[in-house]
């Protein structure tokens, strides 16, 4: 019977393959492409692509994905020849980051950074005058379908990865990765907030003087900041058990997908914004102007990625064997499992530890 590993290869296969039949439906009709020149973002880092062309591109890709994603799903794969294996990773992973960073842009951000406010804010008539069919759009909905078909294809590929390879699983990033993309965030933060209260920062201040601007700024403050507490979370022992204060849940393990799906969403989201942000020549302009509005935004690639990072790290820290059992559920416990999973145990003075260790049980 097929492992739940192998079927990674096989879900993303079947999204690649269906995906790529719509697109091509796309491309031979010339209706229902919702990006490039279809798309209203005019940040977009696709903004320019003909619909014609983009709609034949984004069906032969994906097709040949679905073809590479069925490659990867044998439950005892045979390793591939290195530059095989290396030609396939390279193109798999090109793939993802299309559909994952270019294909959504600064959009999904923007609604995932706004829907809270919206939800809270609903019941009151605030946002007034919105249209939320601007917003919730077939676009949307496409960008949303892309990420998760990408993260599919990036699952079934560094579980292809791993089993063919010729060595061990790589080193688990440091604890640094973490606090990097707990700190990024909080800048955004500080300008937010900043501007809520009054504070200009070499912005115009007048502009928040309007009550939606001001709520708009203090939510995305707040959001941020939660960000950053959720992002420290992932190397604290109440990232791996919920705190006492959490009625009903205190004092059991956190779902490992509770911690990472989160933190790999906002990776995915921010990388996109990135995309959208640096390809565009006012936006450009504005950060060569020190404007302190977009300057936070120069550091979003590195939040990206070191997200990402920070998410995997987790992931690695705690579904490693026998991770549970050495998990005591206390602080100390944990604090210490942390530590020896990243550069503890690879430290010389560890390594000379146990090599005498070793040489004295020999010599009885």
């Amino acid at each position: 019977m097929t492992n739940s590993r192998s079927w990674a290869g096989y879900l993303a296969a079947a999204w690649a393959l269906s995906y790529g039949v719509v697109a091509a439906v796309w491309a031979v009709t010339g209706d229902g492409f919702p990006y490039g020149a279809n798309n209203d973002d005019l940040m977009h880092p696709l903004r320019a692509v003909p619909v014609d062309t983009g709609a034949a591109v984004f069906a032969v890709v994906l097709l040949g994905a679905g073809v590479l994603a069925l490659a990867t799903a044998s439950r005892q794969p045979a390793r591939p020849p290195r530059p095989v294996r290396q030609a396939m990773l390279a193109l798999g992973w090109a793939v993802v980051a299309a559909l994952v960073i270019l294909i959504p842009g600064a959009h999904i951000l923007a609604v995932a950074g706004y829907t809270p406010m919206l939800l809270i804010g609903a019941p009151f008539g605030w946002p007034s005058e919105i249209d939320y069919g601007v917003i919730f759009n077939w676009t949307t909905a496409n960008e949303v379908w892309a990420i998760l078909g990408g993260l599919l294809l990036a699952r079934a590929l560094l579980t292809w990865q791993r089993r063919t390879a010729e060595t061990g699983p790589g080193k688990i990033p440091g604890n640094w990765v973490t606090y990097v993309a707990a700190a990024i965030p909080a800048v955004y933060a500080v300008t937010r907030l900043a501007w809520a209260a009054g504070i200009s920062l070499g912005t115009d201040i007048r502009m928040f003087e309007d009550s939606d601007a001001a709520l708009a700024a203090t939510g995305l403050g707040s959001f941020a900041l939660v960000g950053t507490w959720l992002t420290i979370g992932l190397v604290r022992p109440w990232g791996e058990r919920f705190p006492r204060w959490m009625i009903g849940l205190a004092g059991r393990r956190v779902p490992v997908w509770l911690a990472t799906v989160p933190a790999a969403a906002v990776a995915v989201a921010v990388g996109g914004a990135s995309a959208s942000f640096l390809s565009d020549g006012p936006m450009l302009e504005r950060i060569a102007d020190l404007d302190v509005a977009v300057l936070p935004m120069v550091l979003w690639p590195l939040w990206s990625v070191t997200l990402l990072l920070a998410a995997y790290a987790y992931h690695r820290r705690r579904t490693a064997p026998g991770a549970d059992q050495a998990a005591t559920g206390s602080a100390a416990g944990i604090d210490a499992r942390i530590a020896s999973s990243t550069s503890v145990a690879d430290s010389p003075k560890v390594a000379s530890v146990k090599l005498a260790s070793s040489t004295k049980g020999r010599s009885h």
